[in-house]
């Protein structure tokens, strides 16, 4: 019996008891009932009041009690109910597992039988593989034993052909030295004989040299020197001869050579035109904003110009003003701070100097950036950061129009160029090409050239002495003693050179362009003079009754000498003198 029955149990048991003992409790009630006194005495009626409720509180407890029992039966069946589809559902289930148990040992059993099968077929067929594999391996033993053998029997022929092969040799050895032997002693006979003839050829000799002497009236010495000095006077001649030769070839190849460098190490730079001004232009965004500008009876203006150092030129240009002063960092510094008061529209001498003070800091910063740009494009990375700093001055500094830091560069890439086709030390080059006008950032503060101002502040931070003195020979200040400078002066005058590199005013342009067609129209036999190619080459055409052509070439030499002497120019000038000569006849 399982728990659950015996509480079922218990709990009918202890109804039954509860029922009984209500039973009991109501016959005590009747008895009572029936000894009861006279209806009429009130403490009757009130206890048989109570004793009434007191029976229909236990009937009520009687029927709850009736009423638990039937839901306990009811209960007990549901349980019993319950405890036998448990039993029906555990023998299911024992079945069940039965069956799968049965299934799962047919089915290992079958696996068994075929792991069984299957580990036999591959024994044997490992076997088989096992067999094949001896029976190859067997075969290449046979062979390799065949080839050994095989390579024995060479080995053995071929030290019997050796064999055979040294014994000829000592034979033809022995008869070697047989044959040598006979050709010493035919030698030896032939040395005492050609003794014997030379001494007869020394007589013979002298005898010679003692009637030749008798008959030329000369010692032998005297003879010698004579012939060799007549020797020597035509070797000189033949020398000379071939060193004017080697000379004039060797100068047209230079001359070919140097042109070649040139035309390539400007052909692989590619550089602006100039487009600089030493005087700045600010728009404005009306003409109201130039009397803000002048401020009250020229106030403003005043403190600008003092401030800055700038001059400001207000005319009657519409909506501009002009900027002009000789330092061109201080010009921009004037620009800049100029433009910031315009935007912001407070002009007074307080906001002047503070917006001066930034716009000097944004010039510095951007000075700054430019020199580090161009030291990274030509590839210089040591040098002194003073010298950074100049080099950053540059890049608001002209030279007739060119701006200074592009001509350092450019002047380096052309002077790395020539060296590497030299192939000369291309950094060192580089770097006293890129250095020799760092002087310029200093002349309007030093008196003096600036090859020697820029010589003197490269020395003072740690450059070599190569570079220093490329600095100070670029303009032959000091005459140049190194290929250094040499070639700064070279990429100097291609880079400062070159079209459109440099402007100058047109009027002096058209001075020496008439100065350089006067020169040459005044010499005897001149007919016709022209300047071409912007004055970079001049034409001469002479009478060809009046110049000859040996008097041309003394032409050309002569008007390219007074050009160098009288003018300034960049670059060079070609002289052309062409001498026509026309023959006419007439056919009848």
């Amino acid at each position: 019996m399982r728990a659950f029955d015996v509480v079922l149990l218990i709990a009918v048991l202890v109804l039954t008891l509860v029922v009984l003992g209500a039973a009991v409790f109501g016959a005590r009630v009747l008895r009572g009932l029936q000894t009861r006194p006279a209806p009429e005495d009130p403490a009757y009626i009130a206890e048989k009041d109570r004793q009434e409720q007191s029976l229909a509180a236990l009937r009520t407890a009687a029927d709850e009690a009736n009423s638990t029992i039937d839901v306990a039966k009811s209960a007990a069946a549901a349980a019993r109910a319950e405890a036998a589809g448990a039993t029906a559902e555990a023998k299911a289930a024992r079945a069940e597992a039965r069956r799968v148990l049965d299934d799962a040992r047919a089915e290992a059993d079958t696996v068994l039988e075929r792991a069984h099968k299957q580990a036999e077929a591959d024994a044997e067929q490992l076997r088989t593989a096992a067999r094949r594999s001896g029976e190859r391996e067997v075969a290449v033993l046979a062979a390799t034993t065949r080839e050994q053998a095989a390579e024995v029997e060479r080995r053995a022929a071929r030290m019997d052909e050796r064999e055979r092969l040294h014994t000829e040799e000592v034979e033809r050895l022995a008869d070697r030295e047989r044959q040598l032997t006979a050709a010493s002693a035919a030698l030896a006979a032939r040395e005492a004989a050609l003794a014997v003839r030379e001494e007869e050829l020394a007589e013979a000799e002298s005898q010679r040299r003692r009637e030749l002497e008798r008959v030329a009236g000369l010692t032998a010495d005297t003879a010698r020197a004579e012939l060799v000095e007549a020797i020597e006077g035509q070797a000189k001649r033949e020398a000379a001869l071939l060193v004017r030769d080697i000379e004039s070839d060797a100068r047209s190849t230079a001359e070919q050579r140097a042109r070649h460098i040139v035309v390539d190490a400007i052909q692989r730079v590619a550089s602006e035109q100039t487009a600089e001004s030493v005087v700045s232009v600010l728009h404005l965004p009306g003409d109201e904003m130039k009397g803000r500008i002048i401020g009250r009876e020229g106030r403003n203006i005043r403190a600008f110009e003092s401030v800055t150092g700038v001059n400001l030129i207000i005319d009657d240009t519409p909506e501009a003003v002009l900027l002009s002063c000789f330092d061109p960092v201080r010009r921009e510094v004037g620009r800049l701070t100029l433009e910031k008061l315009v935007l912001d529209g407070r002009i007074h001498p307080h906001r002047i100097e503070e917006v001066h003070e930034l716009a000097r800091q944004e010039v510095d910063q951007l000075c700054q950036r430019a020199a580090e740009d161009a030291l990274v494009e030509v590839g210089i990375t040591e040098i002194h950061p003073e010298l950074v700093t100049l080099l950053g001055r540059l890049r608001y500094r002209t030279s007739y129009g060119q701006n200074v830091l592009k001509h350092l560069v450019e002047t380096a890439h052309i002077a790395g160029v020539m060296a590497a086709e030299l192939r000369l030390d291309v950094p060192l080059i580089k770097r006293s090409a890129f250095l020799h006008d760092i002087g310029k950032a200093l002349t309007h503060e030093v008196e003096g050239s600036h090859a020697i101002i820029g010589a003197d502040v490269a020395r003072k931070y740690g450059e070599t002495e190569d570079v220093v003195h490329a600095i100070e020979a670029h303009h032959n200040e000091v005459p140049p003693q190194t290929v250094e400078a040499v070639l700064t002066q070279a990429s100097d005058a291609c880079s400062g050179g070159r079209p459109g590199a440099r402007r100058e005013s047109l009027e002096a342009y058209v001075n020496r362009l008439e100065r350089i067609e006067e020169i040459a129209a005044g010499k005897l036999g001149v007919e016709k003079v022209f300047a071409m190619q912007a004055g970079r080459e001049i034409r001469v055409m002479v009478k060809p009754d009046d110049v000859d052509d040996i008097g041309a070439a003394v032409l050309a030499r002569d008007v390219a000498k007074q050009i160098e002497e009288e003018l300034t120019y960049p670059g060079q000038i070609r002289v052309t003198v062409v001498r026509e000569s026309r023959v006419t006849e007439i056919a009848r």
